[in-house]
Order: structure tokens, then sequence, then C-alpha cells
């Protein structure tokens, strides 16, 4: 049992920690060292009922994150009330089960952020909670208070403290995303931590493994070289997804798959043509190789089982492009184009850089460099194409 006594003036920091980070260290140091508190407690929460829509990770890895992230300051300790605690976890419960744990004497101090201390009268019995401890409210520098939030320090003059702590543009949200992303986070957070996270695979989804058996069927009907394509068109898209706050998990299937008739000799696309009902226009019967796209859109419904429209429609028109094209739609195409084992070309770096920017811009610029080399190359372009072009650089 964690040890609360001999404390004259506690900090209490809770949260999901989901992970936790140098910005929580940080500004709990720095609240303890402006306030003259004895010693911070770091309280994760149980399974948080406000975070469904978001990857949190287990009630033991966050709280084996916090520990070893505190590991190192000794006027900071870890508990586990609410964790233990197996039902809908109240603040008022976990103040009242502290100050049973404490000394008489002990003052209370709740770190909180603006956004939060705005929101306590939503809480459970609120005056109670004011009566059991003081809030540390941390701001940012230049922070202008709402209405709310004056007319609530003018009530509880004596029991709100401001604390403008220097600003440090890190978030468990960024971390996640970095991580989906497998990008480095490093330097965001303790080097144990971030161990920790790697060393059990946490906030990473394995789309790898659950897609097995595409992936070995796309292996069977590829090249090597088109297979390894696909792949890394497939994780390409679920980081643009992930950028631009899309579904990760379409963004990845579709691009897996984008190009699953892309190896289809020429009798095998005219048997796919009359299979799937579908008649090459002109420009595809002078080139039928850009076929293998929209024969893609019925391959990946029949032998894929892909049902969703969306999904379908992105393979359907990754090579042509079209005009008001969905989000998934450009985000394969563009993934397709910046993929990172695409050998270099001018302006592949421009294209990257605009993809993690705007899809539509992305699209316009990579379209018109589309057009440019096919023409040079003596190729027909698709209509399609044009129109998309047309309707992106406007």
């Amino acid at each position: 049992m964690e040890n609360f006594k001999n404390i004259k003036k506690l900090g209490i920091m809770g949260g999901t920690f989901n992970p936790i980070h140098y910005a929580h260290l940080f500004t709990s140091n720095y609240v303890l060292e402006n306030y003259k508190l004895d010693k911070i407690v770091f309280i994760p929460t149980g399974e948080p009922p406000h975070k469904k829509n978001i990857t949190v990770a287990n009630t033991k890895h966050r709280y084996n994150m916090t520990k070893i992230a505190i590991e190192d300051n000794p006027n900071f300790f870890i508990s586990n009330m609410e964790i233990e605690r197996h039902t809908t976890t109240y603040t008022i419960d976990t103040l009242r089960q502290i100050k049973n744990m404490c000394d008489k004497d002990t003052e209370l101090y709740f770190i909180v952020g603006t956004d939060t201390i705005s929101q306590v009268y939503s809480w459970k019995e609120p005056e109670a909670i004011f009566d059991l401890t003081k809030f540390i409210v941390t701001t940012r520098p230049n922070y202008t208070l709402n209405q709310f939030t004056k007319d609530l320090v003018k009530k509880h003059k004596d029991k709100i403290y401001f604390c403008e702590t220097p600003m440090m543009e890190i978030s468990s949200t960024i971390i996640r995303k970095r991580i989906e992303q497998e990008k480095t986070i490093s330097y965001l957070l303790p080097k144990n931590v971030e161990n920790y996270i790697y060393e059990n695979n946490l906030y990473k989804t394995d789309y790898f493994n659950k897609y097995e058996k595409e992936i070995n069927i796309l292996k069977q009907n590829l090249t090597e070289k088109r297979f390894n394509h696909s792949i890394e068109v497939a994780k390409e898209a679920k980081k643009l997804a992930i950028e631009h706050n899309l579904d990760k998990e379409k963004a990845f299937l579709a691009g897996l798959v984008h190009d699953c008739c892309k190896c289809f000799s020429l009798p095998k696309i005219y048997e796919a043509c009359e299979k799937y009902n579908f008649k090459l226009d002109d420009v595809l019967q002078k080139q039928p190789d850009l076929a293998h796209s929209f024969l893609g859109y019925y391959v990946a419904k029949d032998i894929y089982n892909i049902d969703d429209e969306n999904m379908l429609n992105a393979i359907k028109y990754h090579t042509t492009g079209k005009t008001d094209m969905t989000e998934l739609e450009k985000i394969i195409y563009i993934a397709d184009y910046i993929e990172p084992t695409r050998a270099y070309f001018d302006g592949i770096y421009e294209a990257r850089e605009l993809a993690y920017k705007n899809l539509d811009r992305a699209m316009s610029y990579i379209l018109e460099n589309t057009i440019q080399f096919n023409r040079k190359k003596g190729r027909i372009i698709h209509p399609l194409s044009i129109e998309a072009y047309s309707y992106y650089k406007n």
C-alpha cells in the first residue's frame, strides 16, 4: 500500500497516462517546486468510459509505464487505487480515500488543466470536492479564462490557484499517432517508457496478421516487386489516414489490394472483362494495362470479399483519378504515387510533403506531373485523369 503519511502538502496528478510523457512529468515537477509541495502522487485511471474511440492501453501497462517514468524522482510516487476499484471511478471517492490515508493536517492539491477545472461542477458532489482539496490549474502563457471559470474562481477564490507553465507541445495523442505511423517517439517521453512500449507492442495495430489470408492470395498473384509495392502502399495509406483522421483499417486494406490485377496477362484481362461484364472504353482498348484498376473493383469484391463501395472505388480509380474523389480515394491514389520504395523522380519529395498537409493540393500536383510524364512517353491520357486535374487545380 502506498505511504501517504508524514506529508504536509500532497499534489495529486490523475490521468489516463496513455502513455505518460515529458509534459506530464515536467508540469508535475514545475508545480511541486512553485507551490512547495512535499510529494505528488500519480493516479492512473481505470478504463476511461469517455475515451472509447481511442486506443487505450490496458491498466497494467499504463500503471507500469507511469511507475517506471517517475522512479528516479524521490518526490513522486504512484497509486493504483483507481485501477483497483473495478467500478466507475469518481474524483470524490478518490479524494476521500486519500484523505483517510493521510495525516489529519495534510493539505491536498489537485493538479488539473484549464479545460478540466471548467468541468468540475459536472462531477459527482462538486461542493464536497472543494471541501477536500485545493486545485492547481496549469495554464499556457497568456491564457484567457472563460466566464464560467471566472465565476468559479470568484466563488472558490481560496481554493483555486493558477500556475502558468512553459509550453510543451507534447501529447499522448501525438505519441500514439507517431507509433502508428512508424515515426520515432524519442525525446517525447522517458527512454524506459519508450522501450516498454516497443517491448509490449503497444499502440500499433497488426493488420498484417489480421489480413494474412489476403496477403497470401496477393503473393500468389503478383510479382515480388509488385507485391512489395502493394505492402508499402498499404502502410503509406494507413499513415495518411491517421494523419487526416480517416479510417486507417480501410485505407490499409484498400492500399493492400489496389494492384490485385496488375500482373494479369492480356488474355486474363479479356477473360476478367467477360466474367465481370466490364466493357473496355476506347482508351482501355488501346492501353489494356490501364484496365487493372477498373477490374480491381470486381476482383476485390469477388476474391477479397471487400464490399465497402468507398474502398472498391478507391481501388478502381487509383490509376486515373476522377473528379470529386472521396478522402479515401485520394489517399489510395496518392499513396500509390509516394510510397517509399518508389525510385527517385523529380517532384517525389514535394508530393510527399503535400500529401501530409493537404490531400487536394497533393492530388493537383500529382495529376499534373503524371499527365506530363505520360505525354512525354507518348501514352494516351484517360479522360478521367484530364477531368480530375481540371477539377483539382481549381
